[in-house]
C-alpha cells in the first residue's frame, strides 16, 4: 500500500476540530492567577516598604493602612470579576460542547442510516473518511480504507489506468455536475456500477481541504433501465416494421397534435395529422370503436381503420388509429365477386340446360294447344260453322295458353339473366312461388310430387331474390334426382318444401328446408358435401351445393344437411338453411346445430 509522509489536513473525527478550538480555554484562568500573584506581591512589597519608604515615613500609620486596604480591595474586585467571567465562559463552553455532541450524534446516526456511500479525499488523494454505507457497498472496513492512497482495493483489476484518470479528474475538480458512472469491485469479487457526485470540502476559514464524494449503487436501476430501453427498442422495431399505418394524436384548441407515427404512416402521409384526420371518417369529436373501410384520396388506397381512445403518458386522452392497407384485398374481393357471379350464372345456365327437355315438354303443351285452337278456328271459319261467341271463347283459350308459355319463358329469362347483386326486402312467399314454378317442371318430368308450406306472416328478408330462388331450385332438383336414383315407388316419390320462422341464438331467422324420400347421403359424402368440384353424379360439375352454401353464407346464414331415418334404414335426406331477419346468426347456428322439423 502506497502512503505519503505528509499528514492529512482533514480531521479524522468531529472531535478533532473541537480540540483545536479549545486552545484559548485556559487563558482566563491564567490571567486570574497572574492577577492573584500581582495582588499578593503588591501586598508583600507594601509591607516591606512600610518602615523605610519615604511615603510611609511621612504618612501616619492609619493612613498607610487605609491605602493598603484600598489596593487589596481593588485587586480583589478584579479577581471576582475574572472568576465571574470564567464561570460564564465555562457555562457557555459546556453548552456548546453538549450541542456539538448532540449534533455529532445526530449526523452520525444519519450517516449510518443512509444508503449513499460517503467518502472524503484530502488534497493528496488519500481517503480521510468513509461512512458505513460506503463500507457496506464495497465490503471493506473503515480501518482498511482510512489513509489509503491509489490504487484502492475496490478498483477493478486490469483497469487501474482508467481509475487513475477518473481520480485525477476528481482531484482536479473537472467532474461534471451530473456525476460520473464508475465500476467497482467488492471484497468478495463481485462487481457493481455506481454513480459518483463530487463537491469540494472546505474548512471554517473557507479554504478547500479535500473532496467529498457520494456514491449510489445503480446496478439494479441500470439493469432495469437497460431492460426497458431494450424492450422499447424492440417495441419500436416492431411498430416501425408493421405494414399498418399507426398514429396517435391529441385534441388541442389549435387542432390535432401528432404524438406518434410509425414508418408506414410517415411514408404514406408524412409527419402531419392530415392522414389521421382523413381516416377518421367523420368521427372527430365523438368516440366509436367501430372498424371502418375508407378510401384515402391522399394515398389512393383503401384502408381498414381501427380507432381507440387511450390515456397517454401525460394522462391526456388521445386517439390511437391503426390503418391497414386492404387495397389488394378489395381488389381480390372484387375479382372473387365477379367470379362468383359468373359461377352463379353458369350454375343457373347449367340447371336450365339439365332441365332443357323438361322445359321443352312444358312449353310444348301450351304451344300445341295454341296450334290446335288456331287450326280448329280456321277450319270452322272456312266452313262458316262458328259464331262470334264460340270464336271469342276459342281466342280466349288461345290467349291463356300463350300467356302460360310467355310466363314460362319470362321465368327462365329472369332466372338465367346476368344481373348485378341487388339485395332488397323480398317477400318469402313470392320467392318460394317463383322457385316452385321453375323446379316443378323438372319434378313433374320425373313424376315427383312437390308439397310446399309457407308459414303465414313471415317477415320480409333483405336478400338477393334471384340467388335465394337459385338455392331453392337447386335443392329441389337434387331431391328429385335422388328419388329417381333410388327408384322409389309412386307413393313414396315426394319432395316437401317448408318455410317457417326460427329463433337461433336469440336471433330471429327464417328456416328453409327441402326434404326428400331418396337414398340419403353416405358418411363419406357428408364430409365432402360442400367441397368444390366434388359430385356424386357422373355428369355433375361439383359446384352446385358449394355455390348454394356460398350464397347462403353471403347472406350471413348457415346451411346443413342430415339424413332421415326410419328405424335403422335411411328414409331420405333434408337440406336446411337459415336466413337472419336482421344481423348475423350466432355461432350456435353452425353446421352442427340440429333443428327438428
Amino acid at each position: 500500500m502506497a502512503s505519503s509522509n505528509r499528514k492529512s489536513l482533514i480531521p479524522t473525527t468531529f472531535y478533532e476540530h473541537a480540540r483545536h478550538s479549545r486552545r484559548l480555554y485556559w487563558l482566563t484562568p491564567a490571567i486570574v492567577l497572574v492577577l492573584y500573584l500581582c495582588v499578593m506581591g503588591a501586598f508583600i512589597w507594601l509591607q516591606r516598604l512600610q518602615s523605610d519608604s519615604v511615603m510611609f515615613v511621612t504618612i501616619d500609620q492609619e493612613t498607610r493602612q487605609q491605602r493598603l486596604m484600598m489596593v487589596v480591595f481593588a485587586l480583589s474586585l478584579v479577581i471576582v470579576f475574572s472568576l465571574l467571567a470564567l464561570w460564564r465562559y465555562t457555562r457557555f463552553r459546556t453548552q456548546a460542547e453538549a450541542a456539538l455532541i448532540a449534533e455529532t450524534g445526530f449526523r452520525r446516526a444519519m450517516e449510518n442510516s443512509m444508503s449513499t456511500g460517503m467518502r472524503v479525499f484530502d488534497m493528496q488523494g488519500r481517503i480521510a473518511y468513509v461512512n458505513p454505507a460506503f463500507c457496506r457497498m464495497i465490503g471493506w472496513n473503515e480501518a482498511d480504507l482510512i489513509g489509503r492512497t491509489a490504487p484502492f482495493p475496490y478498483w477493478l483489476p486490469g483497469r487501474h489506468d482508467h481509475h487513475r484518470e477518473t481520480l485525477a479528474q476528481l482531484l482536479s475538480g473537472r467532474t461534471p455536475s451530473s456525476g460520473l458512472e464508475i465500476e467497482a469491485q467488492r471484497r468478495d469479487g463481485s462487481r457493481f456500477t455506481a454513480r459518483m457526485y463530487v463537491s469540494p470540502l472546505r474548512d471554517p476559514k473557507g479554504e478547500q481541504i479535500g473532496w467529498m464524494t457520494s456514491m449510489t449503487d445503480i446496478t439494479e436501476p441500470k439493469r432495469i433501465r437497460e431492460a426497458l430501453t431494450a424492450a422499447h427498442e424492440r417495441f419500436m422495431t416492431v411498430l416501425e416494421g408493421l405494414d399498418d399505418a399507426i398514429s396517435v394524436v391529441a385534441d388541442t384548441p389549435e387542432g390535432l397534435e401528432l404524438l406518434f407515427a410509425n414508418r408506414t404512416y410517415r411514408r404514406l402521409f408524412g409527419a402531419q395529422t392530415g392522414g389521421h384526420s382523413e381516416l377518421l371518417g367523420g368521427r372527430l369529436g365523438r368516440f366509436t370503436d367501430e372498424t371502418m373501410e375508407l378510401f384515402s384520396p391522399t394515398a389512393q388506397r383503401w384502408f381498414e381503420v381501427h380507432h381507440r381512445m387511450l390515456a397517454w403518458t401525460d394522462s391526456r386522452r388521445v386517439r390511437l388509429q391503426v390503418a391497414r392497407d386492404i387495397t389488394e384485398r378489395r381488389k381480390h374481393e372484387e375479382e372473387s365477386r365477379i367470379q362468383q357471379e359468373k359461377a352463379q350464372l353458369t350454375s343457373r345456365l347449367t340447371t336450365m340446360g339439365e332441365m332443357a327437355s323438361s322445359l321443352a315438354h312444358e312449353l310444348n303443351q301450351p304451344l300445341t294447344a295454341i296450334t290446335n285452337y288456331c287450326n280448329g278456328m280456321m277450319s270452322r271459319l272456312r266452313g262458316q260453322q262458328i259464331d262470334t261467341e264460340a270464336l271469342l271463347a276459342a281466342l280466349e283459350k288461345t290467349s291463356k295458353q300463350a300467356q302460360r308459355a310467355g310466363q314460362i319463358i319470362q321465368r327462365i329469362r329472369t332466372f338465367v339473366r346476368r344481373s348485378e347483386p341487388n339485395r332488397a326486402p323480398a317477400e318469402v312467399a313470392t320467392m318460394v312461388s317463383e322457385a316452385v314454378e321453375l323446379a316443378g317442371i323438372e319434378l313433374r318430368r320425373r313424376n315427383v310430387r312437390l308439397n310446399h308450406y309457407v308459414a303465414a306472416r313471415l317477415p320480409a328478408l333483405n336478400v338477393d331474390r334471384i340467388l335465394i330462388e337459385q338455392v331453392l331450385v337447386n335443392l329441389m332438383k337434387n331431391a328429385a334426382e335422388s328419388i329417381d336414383l333410388a327408384e322409389r315407388p309412386t307413393a313414396r316419390r315426394s319432395v316437401e318444401l317448408r318455410v317457417v320462422p326460427r329463433t337461433l341464438g336469440g336471433q330471429p331467422t327464417v328456416e328453409f328446408s327441402v326434404q326428400d324420400t331418396g337414398m340419403g347421403l353416405a358418411p363419406e359424402v357428408l364430409e365432402r358435401l360442400y367441397e368444390a368440384f366434388f359430385s356424386t353424379k357422373r355428369e355433375g360439375m361439383g359446384i352446385g351445393l358449394n355455390l348454394c352454401r356460398s350464397i347462403v353464407e353471403s347472406h350471413r346464414g348457415r346451411m346443413q344437411a342430415e339424413n332421415l331415418y326410419n328405424g335403422s334404414e335411411i328414409a331420405g335426406c333434408r337440406f336446411s338453411f337459415w336466413i337472419p331477419v336482421s344481423g348475423a346468426i350466432e355461432s350456435v347456428a353452425s353446421d352442427e346445430v340440429k333443428v327438428n322439423a
